[in-house]
């Protein structure tokens, strides 16, 4: 081989380190044979190749200043134990941003499980389980953070140019820095591997393009939720006009809200049996999505059995069909199914329908104090504060939780302050009717109004 060719083999060589993005060579930080490049804190183990991590225990990386990178590791939680990685730290461990590993079904703080970017982009469904291995990929590249669990995308975060950070997070900022792992819960953290690998941006104007897409979190309330540590989901979305699970997941990840995804169950919906539901069911494992059923007319308890209701997260109905007192099947949005006699007598039947409507086997009430269009413009004078007592104490009663619906903006604050004063629970819900349903803007709203706190907010039953 002559010199020429020689030189052309090494070159070839040299590019086949990189990748197309400008990534280097990986290099290992734990291949489980030592923590040689590991400070320890607390009960660290080494044991059969995998580095376990006890209560309080924490391991800061000894020598790295990366800025633009992509670590990829192989973990577990057990005994829902849970923790974070941290990156951009300082020497200490402090500042920059952090991912948690947490598949604790059973913990009050539910809105921050494995890939949430904590208060920035905090998840409500675990694509992983408690004891079982599961790869993580946390990428960072210009100012956009990515978040992959088992080679599915969770999180998509650009930073802006202008932020919106809290007090307590107002390090929360892209930079460089270290690398930081520690424990939290009662249980282990453990892992089979990691390494990292530097990604060169120079030469690369990415920042202008991901500015782009980035949102501007000056005037954002769905950052400001998250930097509270409040629980952002809308309970109540549908796959309907146009919206499908891949373009779901694509705007939660957009917006950093989360979707729990109700099937519309009952007669003359898309779900009509118990073995619809469990196809159903079974065509959304491994999607990022809390489960939820809406029960369609006042027939759906006898529908289907309860056995096949619980394999939801929650269940939720509305009042707005039913058999009025001349015996005509109601639906209170379709003006042509309403007859109205006497506005007084006929405000008086819908809330007892809502009262028997609180019997049902579900947990949400939803689309809650809704009128028909003849009477909707005058909301405030039939819901008289006698009438919103009697929902609510059958609401309280029977432990239901109430919805607050961004669409039709219902209810109004004084029922809602009224239903906290009692305890109730409450969700945020859209209804959408396509895939174009805005960001929650009425409930948070009323969230700020009435003193809505996370604590006030419905737990979903949180299903494997």
């Amino acid at each position: 081989m002559n010199k020429k060719s020689i030189l052309l083999v090494f070159s070839l060589l040299i590019i086949g380190l990189t990748d197309c993005t400008g990534n280097k060579m990986p290099e290992s930080l734990f291949d489980g044979n030592n923590l040689d490049k590991w400070n320890a804190q607390g009960d660290v183990k080494l044991e059969n190749q995998v580095l376990s991590l006890g209560s309080d225990a924490s391991i800061i990386l000894k020598k790295g200043d990366f800025k633009n990178f992509e670590l990829k590791l192989t973990a577990r939680t057990v005994n829902n134990g849970k923790g974070f990685i941290a990156f951009h730290t300082d020497n200490d461990g402090n500042g920059g941003y952090q991912v948690a590993l947490n598949n604790d079904l059973e913990n009050p703080q539910w809105w921050t499980k494995t890939g949430s970017l904590l208060a920035v982009r905090n998840l409500t469904k675990s694509l992983v389980k408690t004891n079982e291995w599961f790869d993580m990929t946390i990428r960072v590249e210009g100012k956009t953070i990515t978040v992959k669990l088992n080679d599915r995308p969770v999180v998509d975060y650009t930073e802006p140019v202008s932020t919106y950070r809290s007090a307590e997070h107002a390090g929360q900022l892209l930079s460089q820095g270290g690398i930081c792992i520690k424990n939290t819960g009662d249980g282990n953290i453990e892992f089979k591997s990691m390494e990292i690998i530097p990604i060169d941006v120079s030469g690369l104007d990415i920042e202008k393009i991901q500015q782009e897409k980035s949102i501007d979190e000056t005037t954002d309330n769905i950052i400001r939720l998250h930097q509270e540590n409040f629980p952002v989901l809308d309970y109540h979305v549908h796959l309907k006009g146009g919206l499908t699970g891949e373009l779901a997941a694509e705007q939660s990840r957009k917006y950093g809200i989360n979707y729990a995804l109700a099937p519309n169950c009952g007669i003359g919906f898309p779900i009509t049996n118990d073995q619809q539901v469990i196809h159903y069911l079974d065509s959304m494992k491994g999607q990022p999505f809390i489960q939820a059923m809406q029960g369609e007319g006042r027939e759906w308890p006898q529908t289907f059995s309860k056995e096949v209701c619980d394999k939801f997260d929650y269940v939720f109905t509305d009042a707005m069909t039913f058999i009025d007192t001349k015996g005509n099947r109601t639906r209170l949005w379709m003006p042509d199914e309403v007859f109205i006699d006497n506005e007084q007598k006929y405000m008086d039947l819908i809330v007892q329908k809502i009262v028997d409507v609180m019997q049902e086997p579900m947990d949400v009430y939803v689309n809650p104090t809704f009128l028909p269009d003849q009477m909707n413009d005058r909301y405030d004078e039939f819901w008289t504060e006698e009438r919103m007592n009697k929902a609510i104490a059958a609401m309280v009663a029977t432990g239901k939780a109430l919805e607050i619906n961004n669409r039709y903006r219902i209810p109004h604050k004084a029922f809602i302050q009224k239903a906290k004063d009692a305890g109730l629970k409450f969700t945020f819900g859209t209804n959408n009717m396509d895939a174009d349903f805005g960001k929650l803007d009425y409930c948070i709203e009323m969230k700020n109004a009435c003193g809505i706190t996370a604590q006030d907010m419905f737990k979903p039953k949180m299903k494997e």
